[in-house]
């Protein structure tokens, strides 16, 4: 009894840390359906993470919009969006940051038996766009067009909707073609549906031949700054986990549940599209082509996307020192 009081007494003298390591809880919003399942499932699977010093709180969010708002109000530390949005953030004094996440977005996809096959092609049709008017694969797939004298606004009858009810548009023939994110068009590419260009391809006939990514982590620059290595030590866990799913028959079969879809062709068809998005190269290269890419975002959208700031924000990517 002796023993056990004294043990007591000089655990609560040392706060116990001798003994037990406190981990850093990391809050971080998922969407419903969205990749992050995946890869955090994955994460947490690995036994190597249950030894990190963190620990994940997983909060399920309804759509990208929540996503934002639990970011801004605090209750999350973390989410997958994109840079655009984090650059608009910080022009009005935010310190929001990014970091890169995937490279896959989205595509424009039409019947396998459809005459069109090319962007000139889509000249008097229905389009079908995920998203709506400021959705960044429209406003680039716009910019294409021009080159071609091709006004998209004007040649082609269009309907805006979310990528579920878009994928449904083209499959009751309501529309001749879609342009929606990348799980989607994967999903009608299995079921026979043809691909016309995706949004790596619309960024290099537009002269960006570096891949940026199209989303990353989001969270606070003065969060991330107090906790350094945890960060750093949760990224390269992400990196694994998106490699073990790449890599592992084994731990890609566990999320298999988290596709909703039972078509073998349809989840191959997603996990090769998911493991393309791997992020293989991030540098200055590529931070001068997202600057590229902002500039022609704020003159497309009337500066409605990227808001007031003549230019990318410092501090739009954060870098671990």
């Amino acid at each position: 009894m002796k023993f056990n009081i004294a043990f007591i007494s000089l655990c609560l003298f040392l706060s116990c840390s001798s003994f037990a390591t406190e981990k850093t809880i990391i809050r971080i919003g998922v969407q419903a359906q969205g990749t992050l399942e995946w890869e955090l499932q994955a994460l947490q699977d690995n036994p190597q993470v249950k030894l990190a010093d963190f620990q994940l709180e997983i909060q399920h969010l309804a759509n990208a919009e929540a996503g934002k708002i639990a970011l801004q109000s605090g209750s999350v530390d973390m989410i997958v969006s994109d840079w655009v949005w984090v650059s608009s953030r910080r022009a009005t004094g935010a310190d929001f940051t990014f970091y890169p996440y995937s490279n896959t977005s989205g595509a424009l996809v039409v019947a396998e038996k459809s005459p069109i096959h090319s962007i000139a092609d889509l000249k008097g049709t229905r389009l079908g766009i995920a998203g709506g008017e400021l959705d960044k694969n429209w406003l680039l797939l716009q910019a294409l067009a021009q080159k071609e004298q091709l006004d998209l606004n004007v040649s082609v009858e269009k309907t805006f909707g979310a990528p579920p009810l878009i994928n449904e548009q083209i499959k009751q023939d309501r529309v001749d073609a879609v342009l929606t994110y990348w799980h989607f068009a994967a999903r009608l590419e299995a079921q026979g549906y043809r691909k016309i260009i995706d949004g790596q391809g619309i960024l290099k006939a537009l002269g960006i031949n570096e891949n940026v990514p199209s989303i990353g982590y989001v969270f606070k620059q003065s969060w991330a700054e107090n906790h350094k290595q945890v960060v750093s030590d949760f990224f390269k866990a992400s990196k694994q986990a998106k490699n073990q799913l790449c890599t592992s028959d084994a731990a890609w079969l566990k999320i298999i549940p988290l596709l909703h879809t039972d078509d073998v062709s349809t989840q191959a068809l997603m996990r090769q599209r998911y493991c393309e998005g791997g992020i293989e190269q991030w540098g200055e290269r590529e931070e001068q082509a997202a600057t590229r890419i902002y500039t022609m975002l704020r003159t497309l959208s009337n500066n409605q996307l990227t808001g007031v700031s003549e230019s990318l924000q410092p501090g739009t990517f954060w870098s671990y020192k």
